[in-house]
């Protein structure tokens, strides 16, 4: 689990360094927006900006049940970010996995990738998909 926050705490970390420097230095308005942009990058590679992930064997429990792809992500990932924003409200219709908290959903991710993470990998009715569009996913999803 702490895996998952190194990059969000070195983004706030280095951000309040930066900041502190220029507040020092006599430019507090501009240590305020330096530290802002830190803030946002930080929280924008968090694991908060994503629905909670759930153990691989679980995620296709219950997939199968309901039908609902399952996506595989990693906190830090540009392309994982890209599409959970462009998802929005439709993100918490899916079933997250967090590779670097789940042992077995990295392994599921290199089966499908000739050995590498690449990460987002959706896996619809047990095909998996690397890097598809928002617009496909959401396609996906069972109609209500």
């Amino acid at each position: 689990m702490m895996r998952s926050w190194i990059l969000p705490m070195l983004f706030v970390l280095s951000g309040s360094v930066v900041a502190m420097a220029q507040f020092f230095e006599g430019d507090p308005g501009i240590a305020a927006a330096i530290l802002l942009v830190f803030l946002a990058l930080g929280g924008m590679n968090s694991p908060l900006i994503f629905p909670r992930s759930v153990a691989e064997p679980e995620a296709q429990r219950r997939s199968t049940a309901d039908g609902r792809p399952v996506v595989f992500w990693r906190p830090g990932c540009a392309y994982c970010i890209r599409l959970r924003i462009r998802l929005g409200r439709s993100a918490r219709q899916l079933h997250w996995v967090n590779i670097w908290r789940d042992p077995a959903g990295a392994a599921v991710v290199r089966a499908a990738n000739d050995g590498n993470e690449t990460v987002p990998t959706v896996v619809v009715a047990g095909r998996p998909h690397t890097n598809p569009g928002p617009e496909w996913v959401r396609e996906q999803l069972p109609s209500a």
